[in-house]
């Protein structure tokens, strides 16, 4: 007679499971009291055969506030003064702008994306610019040059 299928589940690299059930099972697993950072499930399943499967599920355990950090990236190399902007803010804590927007610098594409539209549009009233006709006679306006290519 065949063995009864168990699924045991084992969290990081403790040798005992934490919990042992006959499939299919719901499991809630209580977050709060593990520390923040990196956790790793380890599920293993026997069938009915004596055949083992294991899965393993790496996860972050955050319950913590959200840090973020502005002015240094990792692995930075770094000399002289460093200045860093920290902000934690929890989900349970009440909402305030002040807290919960972390500020940080305008990134350097949206800067160059914005030069790349006033230079497009610099170049484009240059193109089309037409002067109102009693200028269009003036000495210091030639018709045809590099601007007037109609």
């Amino acid at each position: 007679m065949a063995d009864e299928s168990r699924i045991r589940i084992y969290l990081d690299e403790q040798p005992e499971p934490i919990a042992e059930y006959a499939p299919p099972v719901a499991v809630n697993l209580d977050t709060r009291a593990l520390p923040d950072g990196p956790h790793r499930l380890r599920i293993e399943a026997r069938g009915h055969d004596g055949q083992v499967g294991v899965r393993e599920v790496p996860f972050q355990v955050r319950n913590g506030p959200g840090i973020t950090l502005t002015g240094i990236r990792a692995e930075a190399i770094v000399h002289g003064n460093l200045h860093f902007t920290v902000n934690a803010f929890g989900a349970e804590e009440p909402f305030e702008p002040r807290r919960a927007e972390s500020p940080s610098p305008i990134p350097v594409w949206l800067w160059v994306l914005s030069l790349v539209i006033v230079a497009w549009s610099a170049w484009y009233a240059a193109v089309d610019w037409e002067p109102p006709a009693p200028y269009s006679q003036a000495p210091t306006y030639v018709q045809g040059t590099f601007w007037q290519h109609r």
